[in-house]
């Protein structure tokens, strides 16, 4: 499939929200800019695993279930569902309420941020996006979603 712009799907905002979270939680560099040095505008890491499964339900059931309307095919849902499934369960071990640095040491973090990274990395391409830019901020995201 050939490149294309993020508002061709759907579901384009919650594609938004999904892509904005597995972006934060894919990136080791900012999870020390950012979270941990407590800049303000990214939220932390309750917050991106709630955009993650908020509006998609993935804490429920599979990302297949949006292929066509959020995620363009199944290569993209089983990513995303390999990254929600790791970071859900670090969640459900440390506690929603845990501070950035109980999910950074968490031992099964490296596992879920390189799960995380592939989800975004495939997302992002076949959005015709460089993976590699900073994570843009809520604020952003905001006025991105609100765009038609």
């Amino acid at each position: 499939m050939g490149v294309m712009p993020l508002t061709d799907m759907p579901w384009w905002r919650w594609r938004t929200n999904v892509r904005s979270a597995l972006h934060m939680l894919s990136d080791p560099v900012f999870h020390h800019e950012c979270w941990l040095a407590g800049r303000e505008g990214y939220g932390d890491v309750t917050d991106a695993v709630y955009r993650l499964v908020e509006d998609t339900w993935l804490d429920n059931w599979s990302a297949e279930k949006y292929v066509g309307t959020i995620f363009r095919d199944s290569a993209e849902a089983a990513a995303v569902d390999a990254a929600a499934l790791r970071v859900l369960r670090i969640m459900h071990q440390v506690g929603a309420d845990a501070p950035v640095s109980a999910y950074l040491e968490h031992h099964g973090w490296p596992e879920a941020v390189h799960a995380a990274r592939e989800a975004h990395v495939m997302l992002a391409t076949n959005d015709g996006e460089d993976p590699d830019t900073p994570p843009r901020s809520l604020d952003v995201i905001r006025i991105m979603t609100r765009a038609a």
